[in-house]
């Protein structure tokens, strides 16, 4: 099993550090404040110094297997009014975009039946989101809203295992939304569940429309992974084991964002903080990976042609973000050389996203030698692989295919995977039937 070979540092030096990354670079006194933190580091440090030192000279004598000092739980948030208030912030933040995403929708009749249909879908599927919020707010191993960047959204919830007792696999998640709707909290079941099999679930925040564009998703996107890349491992998560993960919209802009780092990295470009080598698989599921094909698929679904060309910044640019259509670019073949191994998988009834959108990528992938698998499953939907079929409970052969891949080569985790009890059902089974034929994906 890969674990970290660097100490983690004490929880006193964490703590300096959260505090420093939490200050804004734009905001007043400022300067002042990271001064101040830089002394408090620096006293810790030499404080911690001795401590440091024995526990390398301890380590040093043990086996090669090594152990990290069991992690502090993460806390709850520091005051409920402190969360009322955020809430509020983002209420008014969302109703104003929404107003002016309203301009650019206007009165149309698919979009309007289908934000129906979204409303009832979500009514009956509320006893199971009830009980996913409660966790998401009240849980002590969520830590919710961890800046990663200076730009609006620029937020990640890190959901933790029960105990922290050596380095735990890391999987960053980029949730969906049809690029309008997607949240950092449209992740929590599965963090809640990969959690639960020891591993560490990071779900990255990005600006939706119309506060940005596809442009500003994919560098929010980047910036979350770099993130990630470089400060994991004082959360107790393995920097050699990290996986990202995008369903949906998510999975294109996740896939966009792996793609342009493999093609900086094959010209030699600097200036980059995360290599596309730290990322040790990518799961891509129920996504989209050629726009161009896409244009006139999602205009008949209620994602007007019109609407969908502002969020991708014009047609000229839907080329630029189509990794399929990038394959096709001369240099294409060096860059493919820096991927890692890539899974995507689909529902063969999913009418949101067409399955052939992952075959195609696939096989681009494929013809260029990348290592490039695709796993369909027969009759599902696009939303019965990410929520009604986990909500439902027992087994889940998508969740335990991607488990399976992230612990290959662990005896030890394998054999608890093989024990871990069956997921209990979260919703009645006539409401998710119901809400599978009201579903407006």
């Amino acid at each position: 099993m890969a674990v970290s070979t660097s100490s983690s540092p004490p929880p006193a030096i964490l703590q300096a550090a959260d505090r420093r990354r939490a200050v804004s670079p734009s905001s007043s006194g400022s300067v002042t404040k990271l001064a101040d933190d830089e002394t408090d580091t620096k006293t810790l440090l030499s404080r911690d110094a001795n401590l440091v030192s024995a526990q390398h000279h301890h380590h040093q004598q043990q086996p090669r297997r090594r152990t990290v000092a069991k992690l502090r739980r993460p806390q709850r948030q520091k005051s409920f009014r402190q969360d009322i208030g955020h809430a509020a912030c983002e209420t008014y933040l969302v109703t104003r975009l929404a107003i002016k995403l309203l301009r650019y929708l206007g009165l149309g009749y698919r979009w309007i039946t289908r934000l129906a249909a979204l409303a009832l879908y979500a009514m009956l599927l509320m006893p199971g989101f009830l009980q996913v919020a409660y966790y998401y707010y009240f849980s002590s191993q969520v830590r919710r809203s961890v800046t990663y960047g200076d730009q609006p959204r620029n937020r990640l919830d890190l959901h933790f295992p029960a105990n922290i007792d050596e380095p735990k696999p890391v999987v960053i998640f980029v949730t969906g939304g049809a690029w309008i709707i997607g949240y950092k909290a449209w992740g929590a079941f599965l963090g809640k569940q990969l959690a639960e099999r020891d591993i560490i679930v990071a779900c990255i925040d990005y600006r939706n429309f119309p506060q940005g564009t596809i442009g500003d998703m994919v560098t929010d996107a980047s910036e979350g992974i770099s993130f990630i890349c470089s400060n994991i491992s004082a959360y107790g998560g393995d920097p050699d084991r990290i996986y990202l993960m995008g369903q949906s919209a998510g999975a294109h802009i996740s896939s966009c964002a792996l793609l342009d780092q493999a093609f900086k990295e094959a010209k030699g470009e600097k200036g980059t903080c995360w290599s596309v080598s730290q990322i040790k698989a990518y799961f891509g599921l129920s996504g989209g990976y050629n726009l161009l094909k896409l244009v006139d698929h999602f205009h008949n679904r209620g994602l007007y042609r019109s609407l969908f060309l502002s969020i991708m910044e014009g047609e000229e640019s839907l080329p630029k973000f189509s990794p399929e259509v990038r394959l096709k670019d001369p240099s294409a073949k060096a860059a493919v050389c820096h991927l890692p191994p890539i899974v995507l998988f689909h529902g063969t009834a999913d009418r949101s996203m067409p399955p052939c959108a992952s075959e195609d990528f696939v096989d681009a992938l494929q013809s260029l030698g990348a290592k490039a698998e695709l796993v369909l499953y027969k009759g599902k939907t696009h939303t019965d692989l990410f929520l009604q079929d986990p909500l439902r409970g027992g087994k889940d052969d998508l969740f335990e295919h991607i488990v399976a891949a992230i612990h290959a080569g662990d005896a030890e985790a394998l054999a608890k995977d093989a024990k871990a009890p069956a997921r209990r059902r979260l919703v009645p089974e006539v409401l998710l039937r119901l809400a599978g034929h009201i579903s407006p994906f």
